[in-house]
């Protein structure tokens, strides 16, 4: 974890993974610090579903390097795998935390409805950070090789930045990462 970080004991303290069939919905661009949070929340008691980690554990390296259309197959094969994980949660209203970016709102809101139709609660934690931040945390994390250290090129950051769908008025709680 980078110096300038919060200790995870100070990540989210009011969820303590005591609330059943709560999920977390963990919202940002590569680099705000979503799996930092989410593996807090997980240290916690709460279930962590990463698509990035199941598509690591797919192919075993970074995907940065495969063909777009090939990396999509993989990511849109995984969602539909820890959707089925999410189902089972809710219904057995576990805890669970979904490190996932949620840059559309049209994702956002069906995996709030999802939560809703099972009869549990959902928190959307957007984190919030500049270009700067989020270059220089990308720039540390490319240092590691395991499943969240996900390579991203300039350009690829910058048009995700660029297209990136801010939650406003959705019920959201924003946390703004240096």
């Amino acid at each position: 974890m980078d110096e300038a970080e919060p200790q995870p004991e100070s990540l989210l303290p009011d969820l303590d993974g005591t609330e059943r069939g709560l999920a977390v919905l963990m919202c940002g661009l590569p680099g705000s610090g979503k799996s930092t949070y989410a593996r807090a929340l997980e240290r916690r008691g709460f279930t962590r579903l990463s698509i990035d980690e199941v598509v690591w554990a797919r192919i075993g390296h970074d995907a940065a390097d495969l063909d777009p259309a090939e990396y999509d197959r993989l990511k849109a094969a995984a969602e539909a795998e820890l959707w089925q994980e999410l189902v089972r949660l809710l219904t057995a209203r576990r805890p669970v935390v979904v490190d996932y970016s949620f840059w559309q709102r049209a994702t956002r809101d069906r995996y709030k409805a999802l939560v809703e139709q099972h009869g549990c609660r959902w928190e959307l934690i957007r984190l919030r950070a500049d270009l700067p931040t989020l270059r220089r945390r990308l720039a540390a994390r490319s240092l590691r090789n395991d499943a969240n250290s996900v390579t991203v090129p300039e350009e690829t950051l910058r048009r995700y930045f660029d297209a990136f769908q801010e939650p406003v008025g959705e019920g959201e709680r924003v946390i703004v990462q240096h």
